[in-house]
């Protein structure tokens, strides 16, 4: 057996732990800065949407010689006559192509650009660049159907928790899905990335990635909590859910490395072999974020999330704190055969230090008040019961 599987063996019965929701505030600080440099750069820098979106003028001209000479020779010209016109180069079977877009133009102003465009390209003959003319209606309602498509989504997904789990559940998921889309919407804006409906189609197939892989988590998190509270367990909401995020961890690493495989290839097809500018780069792009934002969510923020709004019922608290006193008491016998004490430190409480549940813990372990402990977490004995030398008392 190899020593990854071996791991993986550990880590499904227990035998190892990592504490993901103990360290929650952790997460939370990091997904906090990731979602306000987002937000900044979702409302500074903005996305950078495809003709398909705001309408325009798309011109593209087959050139076997050119290079990137050619190129920045074609973005002056036609920067002279339209303002921040994008020009890129694309590869296909017909051989290497140049493809300006630009914001809608005159009748006049499409013979000047198709006329520089020929020159600077060698072509010299207008007519050997093809023009695509985008309406700006038809790029409104592509984002419109985009939009109710995404709500129509999260609804769906809200009721499926909601009632095969339960609510806090279902808000956690939706609050997981949400930090997806706009870290990842931010990554696009941060770096400039065109967001074109092949884009749109990545980001609901990532969110749809981002909730299978919180639902497997959730799904051994109902499991583990089943028996809470049973005489046979002494395990706190908080445990059980950190238990089952390492049970499924491996799981959620193989399915995204699996994943990205294909993606990567995409990516790779679109970039390179293709030149970069096509629906495959855009597609696998939004792949590419979203399956690593989605891995993340679902084991850093979604599931410390349900355990924070489940460690708020009464019942909960109850069930920590009496979780908790049985522990001490394990750790305390624990401590009086030689363990170090890292190794008895209980997962999901290492480093808690919470004042009110050390001392209800104490007031759980049947004398109905908090015991005093000594150095070795021993009973200190009264006055009244101090043996003297002469084994009487006064």
């Amino acid at each position: 057996m190899s020593a990854h599987n071996s791991w993986g063996n550990r880590l499904y019965r227990g035998e190892v732990s990592y504490d993901f929701i103990g360290k929650q505030k952790r997460w939370y600080g990091l997904s906090g800065a990731l979602l306000l440099i987002s937000i900044v750069s979702l409302l500074t820098l903005g996305l950078n949407f495809t003709l398909d979106f705001r309408g325009g003028s798309q011109f593209d001209i087959v050139a076997p010689n050119s290079s990137s000479e050619t190129v920045s020779k074609i973005q002056d010209g036609v920067g002279a006559i339209v303002k921040d016109p994008t020009v890129q180069t694309s590869t296909d079977t017909a051989g290497k192509h140049i493809i300006v877009k630009t914001t809608p133009l005159s009748s006049d102003q499409l013979a000047q650009v198709r006329q520089v465009i020929a020159t600077d390209s060698g072509a010299k003959d207008p007519n050997a660049v093809g023009v695509t003319l985008v309406s700006g209606s038809w790029g409104h309602e592509i984002t419109q159907k985009a939009i109710e498509g995404l709500i129509i989504f999260v609804a769906l997904v809200m009721l499926y928790l909601a009632v095969f789990y339960e609510w806090k559940m279902a808000l956690s998921g939706i609050i997981a899905l949400i930090h997806d889309l706009v870290i990842t919407a931010g990554i696009y804006a941060l770096i400039g990335f065109e967001v074109s409906p092949a884009t749109v189609i990545g980001f609901l197939t990532i969110l749809g990635y981002s909730l299978y892989d919180t639902v497997v988590v959730f799904d051994k998190v109902r499991e583990n909590t089943k028996g809470l509270g049973s005489a046979k367990t002494d395990q706190s909401y908080t445990q059980a859910a950190n238990l089952a995020v390492n049970q499924t961890l491996i799981r959620s690493l193989n399915t995204s490395l699996i994943a990205l495989i294909p993606v990567a290839s995409l990516l790779f097809a679109g970039t390179v072999v293709s030149g970069g500018a096509g629906v495959l780069q855009d597609l696998a792009l939004a792949l590419l974020v979203g399956i690593a934002v989605g891995t993340y969510s679902s084991i850093f923020i979604a599931t410390p999330l349900l355990a924070d709004l489940k460690e708020r019922e009464p019942e909960m608290r109850t069930l920590k704190r009496k979780a908790l006193g049985a522990q001490n008491k394990a750790a305390a016998r624990a401590e009086r055969s030689g363990v170090p004490t890292q190794d008895r430190l209980a997962p999901g409480f290492a480093g808690a230090g919470d004042g009110d549940d050390l001392e209800a813990a104490g007031a759980a372990e049947g004398s109905g008040r908090e015991v005093p402990r000594g150095p070795r977490n021993q009973p200190v004995r009264g006055d009244r019961g101090r043996n003297r030398p002469s084994g009487k008392r006064r």
